[in-house]
């Protein structure tokens, strides 16, 4: 009877210690790897909250130029991620009462620079479906990109509109776009 009852009383210990350890295994690792909310939050990494002053171009009060606006921008590691920072600022819409000359609704898809430093910025279709139209403001959406990145890059010399990955002949069909454009520092006013 004794063994009897000793054989009992191993084997609900086996049961509680093989459910305990049971339990472990299936909740356990989810306590290891759920941190508190405090520390779940990432810091930003040294170049993320790194900042740079660029110059960036909005249309003036009249509509007939640009201005060039110093602002801080996100550093990035060499020109082509540097480049891609200047374009993603110069798509946000401004504070007023600057105006942007990018339709709202563009965003950058990919860039890329050739060795003779022609920048290629390929954006989304919105550049072109919700633009307003017209000569100057066709000019001044284009000027407003080729002007962030020639004066704040020295290692680019023009600039190519892509959309959605193809080369496009112009924006509203004033302007033409086949080729890499240069700094023009008629549409820049101070």
């Amino acid at each position: 009877m004794k063994k009897r009852r000793d054989l009992l009383l191993y084997a609900g210990l086996g049961a509680v210690l093989g459910l305990a350890l049971l339990a472990l295994l299936l909740l356990g690792p989810r306590w290891l790897r759920t941190p508190p909310a405090a520390v779940q939050s990432v810091a930003p990494t040294a170049t993320e909250a790194r900042k740079i002053r660029a110059r960036l171009f909005y249309v003036n009060e009249e509509g007939t130029a640009l201005s060039g606006i110093e602002q801080e921008v996100s550093y990035g590691e060499g020109t082509v991620e540097q480049a891609r920072r200047i374009v993603e600022a110069q798509l946000v819409t401004p504070p007023p009462p600057l105006t942007s000359a990018i339709p709202p609704g563009t965003k950058l898809r990919t860039l890329f620079l050739t060795a003779g430093g022609d920048a290629y910025v390929d954006l989304t279709p919105e550049l072109q479906t919700n633009h307003p139209g017209g000569t100057t403001n066709e000019i001044l959406t284009v000027y407003s990109l080729v002007s962030a990145l020639t004066s704040n890059l020295p290692a680019v010399t023009g600039v190519q509109i892509l959309i959605d990955g193809k080369e496009v002949d112009t924006l509203a069909g004033h302007l033409d776009l086949r080729r890499p454009i240069g700094q023009d520092a008629r549409w820049v006013v101070e």
